[in-house]
């Protein structure tokens, strides 16, 4: 079977899948490219230990899972951001902080990339490190790492601000 009469005769059950999950026609399309995407660029590490259909589909739930990370990432990140379930026990309290958390963003901006992205999902999305690098495809010492390097980072950052 070449990969058009794989395409043809799994796509409509992916899509399907994506569909009783999500509810979402666009969504469920998009997942769909995605795990065809990740199947081709993966299509060297099948070795035929199972059928091809249950292989994407576990790259199918593996599509998703990394979905529902990030949308619950997104809506904790734009809480937090939003400063939604926070109570401040007197407006000095809230000022400072206000203050804290805008200091915060100012010396995250500041960060590499791929650093910047780890101590968001830690600070923010409040994953685990193992969580951070299987969402990175990276280690979780890679993660860990990470993490203390952009802390120290900004932790001398304030430092220098300090003076």
């Amino acid at each position: 079977m070449d990969l058009e009469e794989i395409y043809a005769t799994i796509q409509p059950n992916i899509y399907a899948f994506f569909f009783v999950k999500t509810r979402n026609r666009e969504l469920s399309e998009d997942l769909t490219q995605e795990v065809f995407y990740q199947a081709i660029k993966g299509f060297k590490n099948f070795h035929g230990d199972s059928s091809i259909k249950t292989w994407i589909f576990a790259i199918a739930k593996n599509v998703l899972k990394k979905h529902f990370r990030l949308k619950k990432y997104h809506l904790q990140l734009t809480e937090k951001l939003q400063g939604e379930g926070e109570l401040a026990t007197s407006l000095e309290e809230e000022i400072i902080h206000k203050e804290e958390h805008h200091q915060l963003l100012h010396l995250l901006e500041k960060l590499e990339p791929l650093p910047k992205e780890v101590a968001t999902l830690r600070i923010y999305g409040e994953l685990s490190f193992r969580e951070i690098g299987a969402l990175l495809d990276k280690s979780e010492n890679y993660a860990r790492i990470t993490f203390h390097r952009a802390k120290l980072k900004m932790q001398k950052e304030m430092k220098n601000n300090e003076r």
